[in-house]
């Protein structure tokens, strides 16, 4: 239980009791990965415009009335009016939510096989040829996250996509590399400089995978010197505890915490944030969005609004964190197929 009783102490001091709570949905019709009918496993962001559907806006009669604007500057346009026509009580933001890149843990999982690796590798720091403790990118998950460079790159210039006004990064080391590659070196406007804030909640699933337990934030700053760290970022991980893992309901109630840090501190609209596969879940279901698993260095927006209720925020009754399931001797190494 000391685990959570760290995070829920971590985030106090961020997050105080109020009148009133955010309720946060989706909203429907921009975005194919808001559609049943898109299938995550084969979606390519870089062939589907970020998944931005093709169609019309209220504000195109006024903005584009020859027709001469890029799918997403009439997009841009319709959101920013919708942000300036609201009352205080209701807030929207496009959060661009990119997935890090193949880490050595993704490779060492494939190698060995799911089974092997949950009750027995995931354990250790590494092998005798790579470290995946707080795992450092593969050259495949560097050339993911080269990937996203080049399309970021592509839309900004063609596409006159809205560069993100906050960028936000786990602090896991991985996620770190993954948005530095992303976003580094892209022409920004000066007022919109890639200057992320590393948040330690929105962190992967906190499991006893050593993939799962961050450096201290000494290593981080040195890493990324120009990131900036959150307020409160412990030197060492209070979160991590070997062989325990944190549970869902856990991870909901955190991940929404991390939400309403950014939605009451952050006035911008256009917003990245890198993190990983189970917390992006986690964050989608905070949402209301439909299930939506990304691949490696996938990236997906998401249209979000944000609903400010009365009263304090329901609470959700905490639970203790869970013995993780391990083999007592080594599994087989995997049998080469010819």
């Amino acid at each position: 239980m000391y685990s959570f009783i760290a995070l829920l102490t971590f985030a106090a001091g961020i997050f105080a009791a109020s009148a009133e709570h955010i309720v946060y949905s989706t909203v429907p019709g921009f975005f194919l990965q808001d559609l049943n009918t898109t299938n995550a496993s084969t979606f390519d962001y870089t062939a589907t415009n970020f998944g931005l559907i093709n169609r019309t806006y209220p504000t195109d009669s006024h903005f584009d009335p020859h027709g001469k604007k890029t799918q997403w500057q009439r997009f841009a346009r319709y959101v920013e009016a919708l942000v300036f026509h609201e009352s205080r009580k209701i807030d929207y933001k496009v959060i661009f939510f990119g997935r890090h890149g193949e880490g050595f843990h993704n490779a060492a999982e494939t190698y060995y096989g799911t089974p092997a690796w949950n009750c027995y590798w995931s354990e250790r720091d590494g092998n005798s040829t790579a470290i995946w403790a707080d795992a450092h990118l593969t050259p495949n998950g560097i050339a993911q996250a080269q990937r996203a460079h080049n399309f970021w790159a592509h839309e900004l210039d063609v596409q006159k996509i809205p560069a993100p006004q906050s960028y936000y990064t786990s602090p896991l080391y991985r996620c770190l590399s993954t948005a530095n590659i992303t976003f580094s070196g892209l022409k920004l406007p000066r007022s919109r400089p890639f200057v992320p804030l590393v948040k330690e909640l929105f962190r992967e699933s906190i499991s006893g995978h050593t993939c799962d337990r961050r450096s201290n934030k000494t290593y981080i700053h040195d890493s990324f010197p120009s990131y900036k760290i959150e307020k409160g970022f412990s030197e060492q991980d209070l979160l991590w505890k070997p062989l325990e893992d944190e549970t869902s309901v856990d991870q909901q109630v955190r991940s929404k915490i991390v939400l309403d840090q950014v939605f009451k501190s952050d006035r911008s609209t256009w917003v990245s944030v890198t993190s990983h596969s189970g917390e992006i879940g986690a964050i989608l279901a905070d949402l209301g969005h439909i299930p939506f698993s990304l691949n490696t260095g996938s990236v997906i927006p998401v249209f979000v609004k944000a609903e400010r209720a009365k009263g304090p925020q329901p609470t959700t009754a905490t639970q203790p964190y869970t013995a993780l399931s391990t083999c007592s001797t080594q599994p087989p190494l995997p049998t080469a197929t010819a």
